[in-house]
């Protein structure tokens, strides 16, 4: 069985196709201003044995645990280093607001923790703010480079290499010749996937003499279709709202970037369009998955592994280097067709392998404003 969470409810069904945990923003992420901290959530450790035990705590950004993106595959990615190694004590605080970021970041210092885990990019300042009055402290961030900091490990992704597959294939699916895209919010981890959507379809009239059409995203221009507000990534209403304006203008593939707002286009979807989710296969995250073409998927969950578990191996160590998630280690990777599997042209999935394997060997380099350096 596999536990999918909708809100407050967890739904089982039974685990079909490859599951690839990976989350967020990402469409995950979900940054609100706030006039002062709220409340925040925190779960308990493991119950290891406080001479054994290497804490190593997340704080969420305001997309919370069980954002269907990047929050809760970091999360998973903390639960796979325990499994690796019983002596990591895992545990997150959510944050609900981004003020509660630093009293987050600093609580987590307090209490202890050895390995401090950031998750999202619009939290890079409040990270520096923490690490810089801890040096000592390890402290990691996704979608973040180091801060120009020894103790900040960075975990982050070249999303616009499976975003390119993404668009490729959805302009070889599109009966309409018009696909479209919106983000959460004009943030370099939700466009990357835009632009690399945008020269995937690009690449696919290139090769086709065709003249599909992008709504909701102008590459050159750096602008398009986004959400607004504080809920702008929690807000199904505006999720449906886009998906809509962009159905009626003819778009029967949408690709949503904006982590938990998108349910509202897959709730919406079927007869009028199909989705390309982002961040975790959204076959096995969502109860949607009939209308899944597939996903970019942004695997969080093996960067975070890997960082917490290397400073495990060597605590009062820091660490050096960082994880760069790219279709050559699976850091990055398009889904698997699950039930759409029989209603893509087996043609159209040989070309999108072939560009998979010409951007590993680099006879293909996809590239955008806002991707990783």
């Amino acid at each position: 069985m596999r536990g999918v969470f909708m809100g407050e409810e967890t739904v089982l069904r039974p685990v079909r196709g490859m599951k690839i945990v990976a989350l967020v923003a990402s469409a995950g992420l979900a940054f609100a201003a706030a006039a002062c901290a709220k409340p925040t959530e925190e779960t308990p450790g493991t119950g290891t044995s406080a001479a054994a035990k290497f804490s190593a705590c997340m704080v969420t950004d305001t997309g919370g645990i069980d954002d269907h993106s990047f929050n809760a595959s970091s999360w998973a990615g903390l639960q796979a280093a325990k499994a690796a190694n019983p002596a990591i004590d895992p545990s997150y605080t959510a944050s609900t607001a981004m003020a509660d970021y630093d009293p987050n970041l600093a609580n987590s210092v307090t209490k202890g923790c050895k390995y401090i885990q950031a998750v999202g990019g619009l939290m890079g300042d409040a990270t520096k703010k923490a690490a810089t009055a801890n040096p000592t402290v390890q402290f990691s961030i996704v979608d973040a480079d180091n801060l120009g900091l020894a103790n900040v490990y960075p975990i982050q992704f070249q999303t616009q290499q499976a975003a390119y597959l993404a668009g490729y294939l959805a302009a070889g699916y599109s009966k309409s010749g018009k696909v479209g895209t919106y983000g959460g919010m004009k943030i370099p981890p939700v466009t990357i996937f835009m632009d690399g959507f945008a020269d995937g379809v690009a690449a696919y009239n290139k090769a086709k003499g065709k003249n599909v059409q992008v709504l909701g995203w102008d590459k050159a221009k750096q602008d398009g279709l986004f959400n607004s507000g504080n809920d702008a990534f929690v807000s199904q209403d505006q999720g449906k709202q886009k998906s809509d304006a962009l159905a009626a203008q003819g778009a029967d593939v949408i690709f949503p970037v904006a982590g938990g707002s998108g349910l509202g286009s897959a709730a919406n979807a079927g007869n009028k369009f199909v989705v390309i989710w982002v961040d975790a296969d959204g076959f096995d995250t969502t109860k949607y998955g009939n209308v899944m073409l597939t996903t970019v998927v942004k695997n969080s969950t093996d960067g975070v592994k890997e960082a917490a578990t290397k400073a495990a191996g060597t605590p009062g160590t820091l660490l050096t280097g960082g994880f760069m998630g790219t279709l050559a280690n699976n850091g990055v990777s398009l889904a698997p067709y699950h039930d759409f599997d029989s209603k893509i042209d087996p043609a159209l999935k040989a070309e999108v392998e072939t560009l998979k394997q010409d951007i590993i060997s680099g006879k293909i380099v996809v590239e955008s404003p806002a991707q990783p350096k």
